[in-house]
């Protein structure tokens, strides 16, 4: 790994997070005047366009600086890793927004709604190689080329999983058959647990030769991606609007999160044939949902729900102490944010 300075960073997420966005900008700036209009795009959909407006939590790439910076301390030459994170995770999201027809993301309009499904996919594809390019700064800052290759295939290894991901989400979405349980665990760790996963991993490999513990910390990830998306699933049928910044909306949309797919499964044949029949012909209607949600509740889609949220936590803490390598300061501050994000 690069040497480190003499003087190491106070590990401040807010700092964290202010170095990442500098790293992305220098990425995302123009490059070309017949080009402006794109990078505009990408800008304005990252939240970094000067408007103000919210640019999302950053939890992947802080959680790739935590990671580097608590087996190496300073977290600086691991940016271009974090900003490649953050650049990919917001390719997936455009896309998403067009797949599934969402005029409005962190309460503007989407770049779809703004610009057309043309240039949506090409910002996308745009947020993809540009997330690739930040990798390539890593040589630069003097990490081996074979680092930097490794990197790179579990970057691609990533993206494949995140695809085939979203293949099953848009199937299972698009028929009126309901996945099981065990699906639905495939469906979010390709989805959600394996870019959190290589987030972590990513700064683990940036910053140790030691593949057992590269492994812990990718355990850690992949465990603690799982317990995201099974809080943001609780989140998005009984958080509340003040704390999430949306509305739940998620069995007005027939979404077929957890608690859905559980109750589907362990419901009594009277419950499962009202459930059925509510997500049917078009989903639940306004006046429909609190029948829905007193439906999970019986069925204990809830207690499940959280219940495995926090195991999943709980294991993620244990691979990353397993690890052995771990600064105390830079683990208080992952503890933090673990324990911030999954409370639901």
């Amino acid at each position: 790994m690069p040497p480190m300075t003499t003087a190491q960073p106070v590990l401040d997420a807010a700092a964290l997070i202010a170095d990442t966005e500098a790293e992305i900008l220098r990425i995302v700036s123009d490059r070309d005047p017949s080009t402006v209009g794109v990078y505009e795009m990408v800008r304005y959909h990252l939240g970094l366009d000067g408007s103000g407006a919210s640019a999302g939590k950053r939890m992947r790439p802080l959680l790739g600086l935590l990671a580097y910076a608590s087996i190496a301390g300073d977290y600086r030459p691991a940016l271009p890793g974090a900003a490649a994170v953050e650049l990919g995770h917001n390719f997936s999201l455009v896309h998403d927004d067009i797949e599934d027809g969402d005029r409005e993301r962190r309460h503007r309009p989407t770049v779809w709604a703004l610009h057309g499904v043309a240039q949506a996919i090409n910002t996308g594809d745009m947020l993809f190689s540009l997330s690739r390019m930040a990798l390539h700064r890593l040589s630069d800052l003097g990490f081996s080329d074979a680092k930097v290759l490794r990197l790179m295939r579990l970057y691609d290894r990533t993206c494949v999983a995140l695809c085939e991901g979203q293949y099953i989400d848009i199937a299972t979405s698009e028929s009126d058959e309901m996945m099981s349980v065990e699906l639905y665990f495939d469906m979010i760790g390709r989805k959600t647990a394996a870019l959190i996963a290589a987030s972590i991993e990513a700064g683990a490999l940036l910053a140790s030769d030691d593949d057992e513990v590269i492994a812990r910390y990718r355990g850690f990830g992949w465990a603690l991606g799982l317990a995201f998306q099974l809080n943001d699933d609780l989140l998005g049928i009984w958080g509340a609007e003040q704390a999430t910044g949306k509305k739940p909306s998620d069995i007005a949309r027939r979404k077929k999160t957890l608690p859905v797919i559980y109750a589907f499964e362990h419901a009594g044949p009277e419950d499962r044939e009202r459930l059925a029949d509510l997500y049917g012909n078009g989903g639940p209607s306004a006046a429909d949902v609190d029948e829905v949600i007193a439906i999970l509740e019986r069925t204990g889609a809830r207690d499940f729900t959280r219940t495995e949220a926090h195991r999943r936590r709980d294991e993620a803490l244990a691979e990353l102490d397993a690890a052995g390598v771990v600064d105390p300061e830079a683990r208080a501050r992952l503890e933090e944010i673990i324990v911030s994000v999954i409370a639901a």
